[in-house]
């Protein structure tokens, strides 16, 4: 057994070394990148958040559990990849064992004659196999010669992934020719147990030369292998653990993360564009965790295929974005890893890849891509190895519009009119209170004042009332805010607004990319708050709530935010509100991304509907942690939309499969969206004529008030 161990010996050291190689120019080209100190500093002070999600995430396939066909067969292939490296132990240890003493029979020390161990690696090296064939039937039934854009596989490098499969194959069979073989020559460390070993071993015959070949075999593959997977897609084997560990907690949704340069947070009285990295304008201002996002994509798809843009017909796919970055980075890594003297001796090629622009016409991100994202978070929702896709596209934007000067026209009114009047239509802020006037003279007889803080928080106020521009200035949206009014008016509930003191949030300006108009708005909100000595608030629009509630506090802003539907259902809960007239009707409910996906509130405003008498609940075939975004977020709202199908008419299609009387939302950017595209679709004569897009607080108001 002397030559097996001299030729495995051999094959083992050129395989580490080309891997090595290969796991060393990653590492140099990840760290040539910007620094990401705080990822580091959040993994240290987060210990047990860390190991929870190593366990949910990585052990558990949290995520790909969900797509439970592909996701069970991962299941079970990823965990032959942790058992069967006991396999492994014993196929070095019978390399060694068997050149020192001249047979080959290892065991594992104390576990390694258990009939569990040998029983465990054979099953689930059966369940891998039967995990391979589930994964082949998938990729051919999901083809994209077959599907097109419909595929998730799109895009992807499919010759890979076929290649991986194989290579699984033959670790399985090479596993049971070695383990067969070695049952027969009597060097098998399991008397009972490995059934599919002793399977194999009743149709192979008797020869150490068989068993000596099988063992080389099942080592050279695995060897292969490794070279392989560092080179290619399926890296991350061994990055997305590391993905999960320096991703941003509880997930990349919610806050979008403040801008740094050289891993400082930029100070925007002393920032410097000549000097600092302001967002993302060549690969190399990417940080280390945006390379192992790269590093990470498994081309799986389930990004793109949940994607709004994509699904109706637009440029942008979550995965090309990411794909495309990445090998445009190992394009020119070559010029980023060189000294100034080597950089000299490059060809025309190379300089020519390092003149492309990141994101232009002719750049590596065409910018209908890069415009074309609500930041609805349906790619990072999906992603099962925490790629954090609207950073990646948030960089980009903030070098496009603070350094680049370039975005969609309309929106340079949106941030005009954010500087100017503080709200996006440009409306003046007296306009603000005009609700509170309507309000307080309802024809019903039911209205009251709304107090409007002078300078500070009266003390026997509970909640500020943030209103937001769409909640004070649109009149759909109107409708809503004097609903949530009246009903906490109702529960006795003391709050006021900040009538014409309050300006946008910033969420327009920081989604498109204008970081420094929203770091303006912000301080100067927060400024507001802190003098008017606000504790609590509630909003209305989730995406004022996002930003009140996940990003002022970057900027000292801490306060307690709760959505209206929160509230309102505390409040049904507790009996301080009671839906009393039944309110009859159909009533599909469409998921805010910015209260859902980004903020996790599914229950409340379904909990708020199950309460009204008469209400007949159905929900759309996307919903929850899938729901289809309606085309607003990502400053989406102040663009105009001429690429493909709109968005908001997918999902009124969607919503109208379910022959609704009502569309339900909880967001005044969705209310007008979706508004939108049922009017034309009323003009179109494929909509009821009484088919309305409510707010949840308006059916709550409308059953609670008798009569």
């Amino acid at each position: 057994m002397l030559w097996v161990a001299i030729v495995g010996l051999v094959m083992t050291v050129a395989a580490v070394a080309l891997a090595g190689r290969r796991v060393l120019f990653l590492y140099r080209l990840a760290v040539a990148g910007q620094p990401a100190p705080e990822r580091v500093e959040y993994a240290r002070a987060n210990v047990g958040a860390e190991v929870k999600a190593q366990l949910v995430e990585v052990f558990g396939q949290r995520k790909l559990l969900k797509w439970t066909p592909s996701g069970t067969a991962h299941f079970f292939v990823m965990w032959a990849f942790f058992i069967l490296a006991t396999v492994y132990l014993e196929a070095y240890g019978s390399l060694i064992q068997g050149a020192i003493t001249g047979k080959p029979d290892f065991h594992i020390p104390i576990i390694g004659t258990w009939p569990i161990l040998g029983f465990l690696q054979d099953l689930i090296a059966v369940a891998a196999l039967a995990g391979i064939i589930a994964f082949a039937v998938i990729r051919l039934r999901n083809s994209p010669q077959k599907l097109g854009r419909g595929s998730r596989f799109s895009g992807s490098h499919l010759g890979g992934a076929w290649l991986i499969l194989f290579m699984i194959f033959n670790v399985i069979w090479t596993m049971f020719l070695f383990r067969g073989a070695a049952i027969n020559t009597g060097n098998f460390p399991y008397a009972s147990g490995a059934f599919a070993s002793e399977l194999a071993a009743k149709v192979l015959p008797t020869s150490e030369v068989l068993e000596g070949t099988g063992l080389l075999l099942h080592i050279g593959v695995m060897l292969v292998f490794l070279v392989i997977v560092v080179n290619g897609k399926h890296l991350h084997i061994f990055t997305a653990p590391l993905n999960v560990l320096f991703a941003r907690r509880p997930d990349g949704l919610g806050a979008a993360p403040v801008m740094r340069s050289g891993g400082k947070v930029l100070d925007f009285e002393e920032a410097d564009p000549d000097v600092d990295v302001f967002g993302r304008g060549k690969i190399s201002d990417t940080t280390w965790k945006g390379f192992l996002d790269f590093y990470t994509c498994t081309e799986c798809g389930r990004c793109q295929s949940q994607c709004p843009a994509w699904n109706t017909d637009k440029p942008l796919s979550p995965k090309m974005l990411i794909l495309d970055q990445r090998d445009h980075a190992f394009a020119v890594a070559p010029y980023l890893l060189a000294g100034e003297k080597e950089r000299e001796g490059f060809s025309e090629d190379v300089l020519a890849l390092l003149d492309k622009p990141l994101v232009g016409e002719d750049g590596v991100i065409h910018p209908d891509v890069l415009w074309s994202c609500t930041n609805c978070g349906a790619c990072v929702e999906q992603c099962p190895v925490d790629i954090e896709h609207i950073d990646h596209i948030l960089d980009m934007r903030r070098y496009q519009v603070m350094i680049e000067s370039s975005f969609p026209s309309e929106a340079g009114v949106m941030l005009k009119n954010l500087e100017n009047k503080g709200n996006p239509w440009g409306v003046p802020e007296t306009k603000r209170a005009e609700w509170i006037e309507e309000l307080a003279s309802a024809p019903d007889g039911s209205g009251f004042e709304v107090p409007i803080v002078d300078s500070t928080m009266p003390e026997d106020v509970e909640y500020l009332f943030w209103v937001g521009c769409a909640g004070a200035l649109e009149d759909r949206a109107k409708k809503t805010t004097k609903a949530v009014a009246e009903l906490l008016h109702i529960a006795g509930v003391k709050f006021a607004v900040l009538g014409p003191m309050e300006a946008c949030t910033g969420d327009p300006a920081r989604r498109l990319g204008m970081e420094f108009l929203f770091t303006m708005l912000a301080q100067q909100n927060i400024e507001t708050l802190n003098e008017a000595g606000v504790k609590k608030i509630v909003a209305t629009c989730p995406h004022c709530f996002n930003t009140l509630a996940n990003e002022y506090p970057q900027l000292g802003g801490h306060y307690e935010v709760v959505h209206h539907t929160q509230l309102l259902s505390h409040l049904v809960e507790t009996g301080r509100l009671t839906p009393i007239t039944p309110i009859d009707q159909k009533i599909t409910y469409h998921d805010p991304c910015f209260l859902g996906r980004h903020n996790k509130v599914y229950a409340q405003p379904r909990d708020i509907m199950a309460k009204v008498p008469g209400v007949q609940t159905q929900e759309m075939h996307r919903c929850k942690e899938r729901g289809f975004c309606c085309g607003a977020g990502g400053a989406r709202m102040w663009m105009e939309e001429r690429i493909g199908k709109r968005i908001n008419t997918e999902r009124v299609d969607e919503a109208l499969t379910t022959d609704p009387d009502t569309v339900s939302t909880a967001c005044p950017f969705c209310l007008v969206m979706l508004g939108d595209a049922i009017s034309e679709k009323k003009n179109a004569g494929q909509a009821r004529e009484t088919l309305e897009v409510v707010d949840v607080a308006q059916l709550l108001i409308k059953s609670v008030k008798q009569g």
